[in-house]
Protein backbone atom coordinates (compact mmCIF):
# COMPACT_ATOMS: atom_id res chain seq x y z
CA UNK A 1 0.00 0.00 0.00
CA UNK A 2 1.43 3.32 -0.89
CA UNK A 3 2.58 5.38 2.05
CA UNK A 4 0.25 8.27 1.70
CA UNK A 5 -2.88 6.24 1.26
CA UNK A 6 -3.88 5.63 4.91
CA UNK A 7 -1.32 7.75 6.76
CA UNK A 8 1.84 6.59 8.46
CA UNK A 9 1.55 3.57 10.68
CA UNK A 10 3.98 5.15 13.10
CA UNK A 11 2.10 8.35 13.74
CA UNK A 12 0.82 8.71 17.31
CA UNK A 13 -2.86 9.64 16.61
CA UNK A 14 -5.26 6.87 15.74
CA UNK A 15 -7.01 6.97 12.47
CA UNK A 16 -10.63 8.09 12.57
CA UNK A 17 -11.46 4.87 10.96
CA UNK A 18 -9.87 2.85 13.68
CA UNK A 19 -12.21 0.97 15.99
CA UNK A 20 -11.82 1.67 19.64
CA UNK A 21 -11.75 -1.46 21.66
CA UNK A 22 -14.61 -2.16 23.99
CA UNK A 23 -12.59 -2.16 27.17
CA UNK A 24 -11.21 1.27 26.51
CA UNK A 25 -14.70 2.61 25.94
CA UNK A 26 -15.97 1.15 29.16
CA UNK A 27 -13.00 2.54 31.03
CA UNK A 28 -13.68 5.96 29.64
CA UNK A 29 -17.27 5.77 30.84
CA UNK A 30 -16.19 4.89 34.34
CA UNK A 31 -13.88 7.89 34.45
CA UNK A 32 -16.59 10.34 33.22
CA UNK A 33 -18.32 12.59 35.84
CA UNK A 34 -21.83 11.62 36.75
CA UNK A 35 -24.62 13.31 34.91
CA UNK A 36 -26.10 16.24 36.87
CA UNK A 37 -29.28 15.38 38.73
CA UNK A 38 -32.30 17.71 38.31
CA UNK A 39 -32.58 20.19 41.13
CA UNK A 40 -35.92 20.12 42.88
CA UNK A 41 -37.39 23.53 43.60
CA UNK A 42 -37.22 24.48 47.27
CA UNK A 43 -40.30 23.70 49.24
CA UNK A 44 -42.37 26.79 49.97
CA UNK A 45 -41.85 28.26 53.37
CA UNK A 46 -44.57 27.21 55.77
CA UNK A 47 -47.25 29.86 56.10
CA UNK A 48 -48.07 30.93 59.64
CA UNK A 49 -51.35 29.44 60.73
CA UNK A 50 -53.92 32.04 61.81
CA UNK A 51 -54.28 32.17 65.50
CA UNK A 52 -57.75 31.36 66.72
CA UNK A 53 -59.29 34.32 68.51
CA UNK A 54 -59.76 33.65 72.17
CA UNK A 55 -63.34 33.07 73.09
CA UNK A 56 -64.72 36.05 74.94
CA UNK A 57 -67.11 35.57 77.73
CA UNK A 58 -70.49 37.03 76.77
CA UNK A 59 -71.13 40.37 78.37
CA UNK A 60 -74.13 40.41 80.63
CA UNK A 61 -77.14 42.14 79.07
CA UNK A 62 -77.82 45.47 80.70
CA UNK A 63 -80.87 45.55 82.87
CA UNK A 64 -83.76 47.37 81.31
CA UNK A 65 -84.33 50.58 83.16
CA UNK A 66 -87.83 52.02 83.18
CA UNK A 67 -88.14 55.09 81.02
CA UNK A 68 -88.24 58.22 83.13
CA UNK A 69 -91.63 59.80 83.27
CA UNK A 70 -91.84 63.12 81.45
CA UNK A 71 -91.19 66.04 83.73
CA UNK A 72 -94.06 68.45 83.89
CA UNK A 73 -92.39 71.78 83.34
CA UNK A 74 -95.55 73.57 84.36
CA UNK A 75 -96.70 76.92 83.03
CA UNK A 76 -94.22 79.67 82.15
CA UNK A 77 -92.88 81.70 85.10
CA UNK A 78 -95.43 84.17 86.41
CA UNK A 79 -98.46 82.27 85.14
CA UNK A 80 -100.78 80.35 87.47
CA UNK A 81 -100.79 76.58 87.46
CA UNK A 82 -104.03 75.99 89.39
CA UNK A 83 -107.20 77.99 89.01
CA UNK A 84 -110.12 78.12 91.42
CA UNK A 85 -113.13 78.69 89.22
CA UNK A 86 -116.00 79.90 91.38
CA UNK A 87 -119.53 81.19 91.10
CA UNK A 88 -122.17 82.40 93.54
CA UNK A 89 -125.93 82.55 93.72
CA UNK A 90 -127.44 85.29 95.83
CA UNK A 91 -130.77 86.61 97.05
CA UNK A 92 -130.20 89.91 95.24
CA UNK A 93 -127.65 92.32 93.82
CA UNK A 94 -126.80 94.41 96.86
CA UNK A 95 -124.38 92.78 99.34
CA UNK A 96 -125.45 95.29 101.98
CA UNK A 97 -129.02 93.99 101.98
CA UNK A 98 -128.84 90.58 100.29
CA UNK A 99 -126.71 87.52 100.95
CA UNK A 100 -124.97 84.68 99.18
CA UNK A 101 -126.93 81.41 99.37
CA UNK A 102 -124.81 79.10 97.15
CA UNK A 103 -121.14 78.68 96.31
CA UNK A 104 -119.72 76.47 93.57
CA UNK A 105 -116.01 75.95 92.94
CA UNK A 106 -113.77 73.86 90.67
CA UNK A 107 -110.01 73.47 91.18
CA UNK A 108 -108.49 73.30 87.70
CA UNK A 109 -104.94 72.33 86.62
CA UNK A 110 -103.77 74.49 83.70
CA UNK A 111 -100.89 72.38 82.22
CA UNK A 112 -102.92 69.17 82.46
CA UNK A 113 -106.18 70.81 81.33
CA UNK A 114 -108.07 68.85 83.94
CA UNK A 115 -110.34 69.24 86.96
CA UNK A 116 -108.70 68.32 90.26
CA UNK A 117 -111.63 68.80 92.62
CA UNK A 118 -115.01 70.47 92.83
CA UNK A 119 -117.56 71.40 95.45
CA UNK A 120 -120.96 73.05 95.81
CA UNK A 121 -122.98 73.91 98.90
CA UNK A 122 -125.97 75.96 99.99
CA UNK A 123 -125.96 78.51 102.77
CA UNK A 124 -129.15 78.70 104.88
CA UNK A 125 -131.51 81.58 104.20
CA UNK A 126 -135.08 82.44 105.20
CA UNK A 127 -136.08 84.28 102.03
CA UNK A 128 -134.89 84.43 98.45
CA UNK A 129 -136.28 87.27 96.33
CA UNK A 130 -134.18 85.98 93.42
CA UNK A 131 -135.83 82.54 93.45
CA UNK A 132 -137.27 83.11 89.97
CA UNK A 133 -133.72 83.59 88.65
CA UNK A 134 -131.72 80.88 90.44
CA UNK A 135 -134.52 78.47 91.32
CA UNK A 136 -133.37 77.98 94.92
CA UNK A 137 -136.18 77.60 97.41
CA UNK A 138 -135.44 79.00 100.90
CA UNK A 139 -136.74 75.77 102.44
CA UNK A 140 -134.15 73.84 100.47
CA UNK A 141 -131.30 75.83 102.00
CA UNK A 142 -132.51 74.97 105.50
CA UNK A 143 -132.44 71.22 105.00
CA UNK A 144 -129.80 69.39 107.10
CA UNK A 145 -126.50 69.36 105.21
CA UNK A 146 -122.84 69.81 106.26
CA UNK A 147 -122.36 73.28 104.84
CA UNK A 148 -119.85 74.19 107.57
CA UNK A 149 -117.60 71.29 106.56
CA UNK A 150 -118.14 72.15 102.91
CA UNK A 151 -117.03 75.69 103.65
CA UNK A 152 -113.81 74.31 105.17
CA UNK A 153 -113.25 72.25 102.03
CA UNK A 154 -113.77 75.36 99.93
CA UNK A 155 -111.12 77.19 101.93
CA UNK A 156 -108.71 74.27 101.34
CA UNK A 157 -109.31 74.50 97.58
CA UNK A 158 -108.77 78.23 97.76
CA UNK A 159 -105.46 77.68 99.53
CA UNK A 160 -104.31 75.29 96.77
CA UNK A 161 -105.12 77.74 93.96
CA UNK A 162 -102.86 80.38 92.41
CA UNK A 163 -105.63 82.40 90.79
CA UNK A 164 -109.37 82.84 91.31
CA UNK A 165 -111.49 82.94 88.14
CA UNK A 166 -115.10 84.09 87.94
CA UNK A 167 -117.37 85.13 85.10
CA UNK A 168 -118.07 88.68 86.31
CA UNK A 169 -115.55 89.13 89.10
CA UNK A 170 -116.96 92.49 90.12
CA UNK A 171 -120.16 90.80 91.21
CA UNK A 172 -118.87 87.58 92.78
CA UNK A 173 -115.95 89.10 94.67
CA UNK A 174 -118.08 91.45 96.74
CA UNK A 175 -119.72 88.57 98.66
CA UNK A 176 -116.47 87.26 100.11
CA UNK A 177 -115.28 88.62 103.41
CA UNK A 178 -118.87 88.75 104.61
CA UNK A 179 -120.00 86.10 107.06
CA UNK A 180 -119.82 83.22 106.67
CA UNK A 181 -117.65 83.46 103.51
CA UNK A 182 -113.92 84.05 103.94
CA UNK A 183 -112.10 87.03 102.46
CA UNK A 184 -110.02 86.23 99.36
CA UNK A 185 -106.64 87.89 99.08
CA UNK A 186 -105.47 86.01 95.99
CA UNK A 187 -105.53 87.58 92.51
CA UNK A 188 -108.73 87.40 90.47
CA UNK A 189 -109.33 87.04 86.75
CA UNK A 190 -112.63 87.82 85.05
CA UNK A 191 -113.40 85.41 82.21
CA UNK A 192 -115.99 87.88 80.90
CA UNK A 193 -114.08 91.19 81.08
CA UNK A 194 -110.36 90.35 81.17
CA UNK A 195 -110.03 87.41 78.76
CA UNK A 196 -110.04 88.31 75.08
CA UNK A 197 -111.54 85.22 73.48
CA UNK A 198 -110.37 84.35 69.94
CA UNK A 199 -112.19 86.15 67.15
CA UNK A 200 -112.89 82.90 65.30
CA UNK A 201 -115.30 81.94 68.13
CA UNK A 202 -117.51 84.84 67.03
CA UNK A 203 -118.36 85.92 70.57
CA UNK A 204 -119.42 89.28 71.87
CA UNK A 205 -116.73 91.27 73.64
CA UNK A 206 -118.31 90.34 76.98
CA UNK A 207 -119.95 86.93 76.39
CA UNK A 208 -122.26 85.12 78.78
CA UNK A 209 -121.23 81.77 80.24
CA UNK A 210 -123.85 80.08 78.06
CA UNK A 211 -122.58 81.70 74.84
CA UNK A 212 -118.98 80.92 75.77
CA UNK A 213 -119.78 77.28 76.43
CA UNK A 214 -121.67 76.85 73.16
CA UNK A 215 -118.86 78.54 71.21
CA UNK A 216 -116.47 75.83 72.46
CA UNK A 217 -118.86 72.95 71.88
CA UNK A 218 -119.79 72.47 75.55
CA UNK A 219 -123.37 71.22 75.99
CA UNK A 220 -125.51 73.52 78.14
CA UNK A 221 -127.99 71.51 80.19
CA UNK A 222 -128.83 73.90 83.05
CA UNK A 223 -128.37 77.49 84.08
CA UNK A 224 -128.16 79.70 87.16
CA UNK A 225 -126.74 77.18 89.59
CA UNK A 226 -123.28 77.88 90.89
CA UNK A 227 -121.54 74.59 90.14
CA UNK A 228 -122.91 74.17 86.62
CA UNK A 229 -121.51 77.54 85.57
CA UNK A 230 -118.12 76.54 87.02
CA UNK A 231 -118.20 73.26 85.10
CA UNK A 232 -118.98 75.11 81.87
CA UNK A 233 -115.92 77.30 82.35
CA UNK A 234 -113.73 74.33 83.24
CA UNK A 235 -114.79 72.49 80.09
CA UNK A 236 -114.11 75.58 78.00
CA UNK A 237 -110.60 75.75 79.49
CA UNK A 238 -110.09 72.07 78.67
CA UNK A 239 -110.67 72.91 75.00
CA UNK A 240 -108.38 75.98 74.94
CA UNK A 241 -105.07 75.15 73.27
CA UNK A 242 -104.00 78.76 73.86
CA UNK A 243 -105.13 78.91 77.50
CA UNK A 244 -101.72 80.04 78.78
CA UNK A 245 -101.70 82.96 76.35
CA UNK A 246 -105.26 83.91 77.26
CA UNK A 247 -104.34 83.91 80.96
CA UNK A 248 -101.15 85.88 80.38
CA UNK A 249 -102.97 88.60 78.47
CA UNK A 250 -105.90 88.52 80.87
CA UNK A 251 -103.56 89.24 83.80
CA UNK A 252 -102.06 92.35 82.22
CA UNK A 253 -102.47 95.45 84.43
CA UNK A 254 -105.61 97.35 83.52
CA UNK A 255 -107.25 100.64 84.24
CA UNK A 256 -110.54 102.23 83.32
CA UNK A 257 -110.82 104.13 80.01
CA UNK A 258 -113.58 106.26 78.53
CA UNK A 259 -114.16 106.11 74.79
CA UNK A 260 -114.03 109.40 72.92
CA UNK A 261 -116.56 108.67 70.19
CA UNK A 262 -119.43 110.62 68.69
CA UNK A 263 -123.00 109.45 68.71
CA UNK A 264 -122.61 108.20 65.14
CA UNK A 265 -119.49 106.21 66.15
CA UNK A 266 -120.94 104.63 69.27
CA UNK A 267 -121.04 101.24 67.54
CA UNK A 268 -117.23 101.20 67.58
CA UNK A 269 -117.17 101.41 71.36
CA UNK A 270 -119.93 98.84 71.74
CA UNK A 271 -118.15 96.37 69.45
CA UNK A 272 -114.94 96.85 71.44
CA UNK A 273 -116.70 95.80 74.66
CA UNK A 274 -117.30 99.25 76.14
CA UNK A 275 -120.44 99.65 78.23
CA UNK A 276 -122.76 102.62 78.23
CA UNK A 277 -123.51 104.17 81.64
CA UNK A 278 -121.49 101.52 83.48
CA UNK A 279 -119.52 102.21 85.51
CA UNK A 280 -119.30 105.81 84.26
CA UNK A 281 -122.65 107.57 83.86
CA UNK A 282 -123.20 109.03 80.39
CA UNK A 283 -120.12 107.45 78.81
CA UNK A 284 -118.82 104.33 77.11
CA UNK A 285 -116.13 102.81 79.34
CA UNK A 286 -114.08 99.69 79.82
CA UNK A 287 -110.98 98.51 81.70
CA UNK A 288 -108.07 97.94 79.32
CA UNK A 289 -104.35 97.19 79.35
CA UNK A 290 -101.91 99.46 77.56
CA UNK A 291 -101.49 96.82 74.85
CA UNK A 292 -105.24 96.75 74.25
CA UNK A 293 -105.45 100.53 74.11
CA UNK A 294 -102.94 100.45 71.27
CA UNK A 295 -105.22 98.12 69.27
CA UNK A 296 -108.26 100.43 69.38
CA UNK A 297 -109.42 102.28 66.28
CA UNK A 298 -110.73 105.28 68.26
CA UNK A 299 -109.25 107.49 70.99
CA UNK A 300 -109.80 106.89 74.72
CA UNK A 301 -108.96 108.72 77.90
CA UNK A 302 -108.01 107.15 81.24
CA UNK A 303 -110.26 107.88 84.21
CA UNK A 304 -110.14 107.05 87.90
CA UNK A 305 -111.88 103.86 89.04
CA UNK A 306 -115.33 104.53 90.50
CA UNK A 307 -115.98 103.47 94.07
CA UNK A 308 -119.13 101.47 93.32
CA UNK A 309 -118.81 97.85 92.20
CA UNK A 310 -120.26 96.58 88.99
CA UNK A 311 -123.21 94.22 89.45
CA UNK A 312 -124.43 91.26 87.43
Amino acid sequence: MPQGAGGSKDSGAPSPWEQTDLLSFVASLEQAPPAPQPVEPPAPAPQPQPQAEPELEPEPEPELQPEPEPVDAGPPPGLPRRLLILDTETTGLDPEQDRCIEVGAVLFDVPLRSVLSQISFLLPCERNPARAVNGIEPDLTQQPQPWQQALQCFEALLEAADLVVAHNVAFDRQWFGREPLPAIAKPWLCSMEDVRWPADRQLRATPSVRDLALAYGVPVWAAHRALTDCIYLAQVFERCDDLEQLLEQGLEPRRLYRARVSYDERHKAREAGFRWNEPITGAWSRRLSEREVGLLTFPVVAVDEPLQSRTA
